[in-house]
């Protein structure tokens, strides 16, 4: 099967809800105002719930309290208000999914983990309105998910904790293709915007400087995260996984990693408890 085959039933399997459509819809639309959007997610007290959480969350640090949808539009912005949707309806459509709860929360804890380091990664880098890189990295790989759904054992084989045989270089082996590759169809057959689809698809490449920033970071913020989860208790340095010059190529070093890293041991627990509350009872 080919990472298409995969998007092909894993669409058919994981739905995003009329509500979610007529938003994008909406956002879509120039003619329509903050208060069409707001009124939409309102009809779903659960996302308008969560929407609200994440907006009061340390994650944005707005100084005053959000305390309608209205506002949370207008104070964080339209696109940002749409990327907690997807995070909302991403996380619900996968809900259902065939697997082990303890596989499940920890997927979801690394995905939180590769979301939080982005962020924190593009604020350092004076990144404007930084927190849409979260999205990137929440939705990274769900094409783990995919795969898990409709072949349990091949995506079982393409775990990985060697250091001399990294995960997605595993996937490619056992696959013919990475779970990013497969999320990034999974998300343009969902018509996600392609700001999003595009770093995720591309989060493997070897020669980043072709890439935008976005891809870039993505790259970095995976590899950081496969130290301290997928490799945890190994001893790695972080240039097992990054080269000099991919790090050059931002601006970056160890000690921002490091940064990153402490950034995210300290708000895992906050996201948890919003977008997967299971999960937060490991930490």
């Amino acid at each position: 099967m080919t990472a298409d085959d995969y998007v092909e039933q894993a669409s058919e399997i994981f739905v995003l809800s009329d509500s979610f459509i007529r938003i994008r819809e909406l956002i879509d639309d120039e003619a329509s105002t903050i208060d069409d959007i707001s009124e939409v997610i309102l009809l779903d007290p659960a996302l308008a719930g969560t929407v609200l959480k994440l907006a009061n969350s340390p994650f944005f640090s707005y100084p005053g309290k959000i305390d309608t949808i209205s506002k949370a539009v207008l104070v964080l912005g339209i696109t940002e208000v749409y990327n907690l949707v997807i995070a909302f309806f991403t996380t619900e459509a996968f809900k259902n999914i065939d697997a082990n709860q303890d596989y499940l929360d920890d997927f979801w804890i690394k995905s939180i983990d590769c979301a939080l380091l982005m962020k924190f990664l593009g604020t350092s880098l004076g990144i404007v309105h930084a927190e849409r890189l979260f999205i990137l990295g929440l939705l990274h790989n769900l094409g783990e998910l995919v795969v898990h759904q409709m072949a349990a054992d091949k995506q079982s084989a393409c775990e990985s904790q060697d250091i001399n045989l990294l995960p997605w270089i595993k996937q490619y082996d056992v696959l013919g293709f990475t779970f990013g590759e497969c999320s990034a169809g999974l998300l343009k057959e969902w018509q996600l915007p392609y700001s999003i689809f595009a770093p995720i698809r591309d989060q493997d490449v070897e020669d980043l400087s072709q890439y935008s920033t976005e891809t870039q970071l993505l790259y970095v913020a995976k590899r950081v995260m496969s130290k301290t989860q997928v490799f945890k208790g190994q001893s790695i340095d972080y240039s097992d996984l990054l080269t000099k010059e991919q790090l050059e190529l931002l601006c970056l070093d160890k000690d921002m990693l490091e940064n990153a890293v402490n950034y995210c041991d300290l708000e895992r627990f906050s996201l948890l408890t919003i977008l997967n509350p299971g999960a937060s009872m490991l930490y």
